[in-house]
């Protein structure tokens, strides 16, 4: 428990001075966020970072993350879309080049989550670009924070039904829905101590979907950890795992948030 709260402590020390920030020191962060990311992706598979694999599936993953303004002025005109496409045309070339040492089964799973982990903290940059997004995301994470604090403290003292025992045995039904109570309530309090620019009424339903995707992604993160028999994503964080057990829910919700608030960057 020390070592979990000094990281905690530190993370957080270096982590809200770039959020307060923002422009190149978010979108610096991210990067690194997404780098570690999937190089995380790729020690569970036990599977070396020194290869032609890894630097293919960074670069894809990187491409989903750096700001689309990144991609303006390249040769060809070659926007996002363009450039991911052609990193994995060259994985799937890879299988051949390598005999099958890299397999159409590998390409798959890193391009999901080049675009998964990409995706993801691509958002958490462009939430913060927007006009009111040091307020959004903010908002964020006191939704992520908040269901993870009312999963764990409901959970335990109430839980009895297991929500998905093969995936995660230790969530709760009872965890679950008071995790969204517990973000309701956060974001309500939230919201009418801060301008995030929108409808208060339409932040705070938000807030309960974005509680249920958010424990969805916590979810995904268990299922695939699981079947690569790992207990944490990394050790990056000593007490809390890798970049991935701290962002898995963050990973679904902020695309989420984005699409519905129409943040594009």
């Amino acid at each position: 428990m020390k070592q979990r709260t000094i990281t905690a402590v530190v993370a957080l020390i270096l982590f809200i001075p770039i959020v307060i920030l923002g422009g190149l020191w978010m979108d610096w962060l991210t990067v690194i966020f997404a780098a570690v990311g999937i190089s995380e992706i790729f020690l569970m598979k036990k599977q070396i970072l020194v290869s032609v694999d890894f630097v293919l599936a960074l670069l894809a993953t990187l491409t989903w993350t750096v700001p689309d303004a990144f991609f303006k002025g390249m040769p060809f005109h070659w926007s996002k879309f363009g450039v991911y496409f052609a990193l994995i045309m060259l994985m799937l070339v890879w299988t051949v080049l390598s005999k099958n040492k890299t397999t159409f089964d590998d390409v798959g799973v890193y391009t999901i989550a080049s675009l998964y982990i990409g995706t993801g903290f691509h958002y958490m940059a462009a939430i913060r670009s927007d006009i009111n997004g040091l307020a959004l995301l903010c908002y964020v994470f006191v939704v992520v924070w908040s269901t993870d604090i009312g999963a764990y403290m409901i959970g335990r003292k109430i839980g009895k039904h297991k929500l998905w025992p093969v995936i995660s045995p230790n969530k709760t039904w009872e965890g679950s829905i008071g995790a969204a109570i517990c973000a309701l309530i956060c974001s309500a309090i939230y919201v009418a101590l801060v301008n995030v620019g929108q409808p208060e009424l339409s932040m705070i339903g938000l807030a309960f979907i974005l509680s249920i995707v958010g424990q969805m992604g916590d979810l995904v993160e268990s299922a695939y950890k699981r079947f690569y028999g790992v207990k944490d994503s990394g050790k990056i964080l000593p007490g809390h795992g890798g970049i991935l057990d701290r962002f898995d829910s963050m990973l679904f919700v902020l695309p989420v948030m984005a699409a519905v608030l129409g943040i594009v960057h």
